[in-house]
C-alpha cells in the first residue's frame, strides 16, 4: 500500500503529542524525586534523636536488660518489599522483588508485606503470596501515613508470635541503576546506640524497660520513614530515566517522520509538474 503524505502528517501530530506527555511526566518525575530527596535528611536527624534517647535509657537498665530475647532460625521471618504504584519505572520492580523472593527463600519467610500497586502486580506474575498490601505513597507528604500502617502491621505481627525477624528491601537513589537495600528491623538491635549516661540522669515517668520499648518502635517508624522516602525518590529516578529514554526515541522517530513527510511532499509535486508538463505537450 502505498503511503499516504496526509498519513505521514497526522502520525507527526500524534508523536509531537506523545512527546509533550512524554516531557510533562519527566518533569513531574524529577521534581517528586528531589523533593523526596530533600526530605531524608529532616527524616534521619530525626532517626538520630530517637537513637540519642534510647542510648540514654540504655544507661538506666542494667548491662544487656535490654537486649531481648535471642531468636533462632526457626522463627517466623517477615518481609517488607517496597515496590512502585506507578508505570514506566524501568525494571524497579523486577530489582526490588529478586531481593525479596530470595530472602523469602533462604530464610524460609513466612509472610510478605508489599507496598506499591505496580509491585503487588508483579508479586502476582510471580505466584508469589501476599500476606497485606498497601498503596505505595506518590508524594512524600504521605510518608508519615503510611509508615503508620506498616508499624501497626509490623508490630501486631510481632506481638502474636507470627514473626520474629523482619526485613525490609527497598531501591535507594542511585547513579544509572536501582541499588537495593536489605535492612533488618527485628530483633531490635539496641547495641546499635552507645550508653549515654550524661551528666545528670533524665526525668521519666515510664519504667526503663517500657520506655526503651516505646523508643524502639519510634526508631522502626523512623526507618521506615527513611526507606519509604529514599523508595520514592528512587522510583522516580527510576522514572526518570525511562522517560528520557522515551524521549530520545520518540524525538528519532519525530525526526524520521518529518523527513519522509518531506520526501513525500517532493514526489506529489514531482508528479504534479510531470502531469502539468505532460498535458501542455497534448495541448
Amino acid at each position: 500500500m502505498t503511503e499516504r503524505l496526509s498519513d505521514v502528517v497526522a502520525r507527526i501530530q500524534s508523536v509531537r503529542q506523545l512527546s509533550s506527555v512524554i516531557g510533562a511526566m519527566r518533569g513531574i518525575a524529577a521534581a517528586r524525586a528531589r523533593e523526596a530527596r530533600g526530605r531524608v535528611e529532616g527524616v534521619r536527624a530525626y532517626a538520630a534523636t530517637v537513637g540519642a534517647a534510647i542510648g540514654r535509657a540504655l544507661a538506666l537498665v542494667e548491662s544487656g536488660a535490654a537486649g531481648g530475647r535471642a531468636h533462632d532460625r526457626r522463627d517466623g521471618c517477615l518481609v517488607i518489599a517496597i515496590c512502585a504504584e506507578q508505570g514506566f519505572a524501568g525494571a524497579f520492580n523486577t530489582r526490588v522483588l529478586d531481593v525479596a523472593e530470595r530472602l523469602m527463600k533462604a530464610d524460609g519467610a513466612h509472610e510478605l508485606l508489599l507496598l506499591g500497586g505496580r509491585g503487588l502486580a508483579a508479586a502476582e506474575e510471580r505466584a508469589l503470596t501476599v500476606g497485606w498490601s498497601a498503596p505505595m505513597v506518590v508524594h512524600v507528604d504521605q510518608v508519615g501515613a503510611l509508615a503508620d500502617r506498616v508499624t501497626e502491621q509490623l508490630y501486631a505481627r510481632l506481638s502474636s508470635g507470627r514473626a520474629a525477624r523482619v526485613n525490609i528491601v527497598y531501591a535507594a537513589p542511585s547513579f544509572g541503576n536501582v541499588h537495593v537495600v536489605d535492612r533488618s528491623l527485628a530483633p531490635f538491635d539496641f547495641g546499635r546506640f552507645p550508653r549515654n549516661r550524661g551528666c545528670s540522669p533524665p526525668i521519666i515517668t515510664l519504667p526503663p524497660q517500657v520506655l526503651l520499648a516505646g523508643l524502639a518502635e519510634e526508631y522502626v517508624f523512623a526507618e521506615l520513614c527513611e526507606a519509604l522516602t529514599l523508595s520514592l525518590a528512587a522510583e522516580n529516578e527510576a522514572r526518570l530515566r525511562a522517560m528520557t529514554a522515551a524521549k530520545s526515541n520518540v524525538e528519532k522517530m519525530l525526526d524520521e517522520l518529518v523527513g519522509r513527510s518531506r520526501q513525500l511532499r517532493q514526489e506529489e509535486i514531482t508528479s504534479e509538474v510531470i502531469e502539468l508538463g505532460g498535458g501542455r505537450k497534448r495541448l
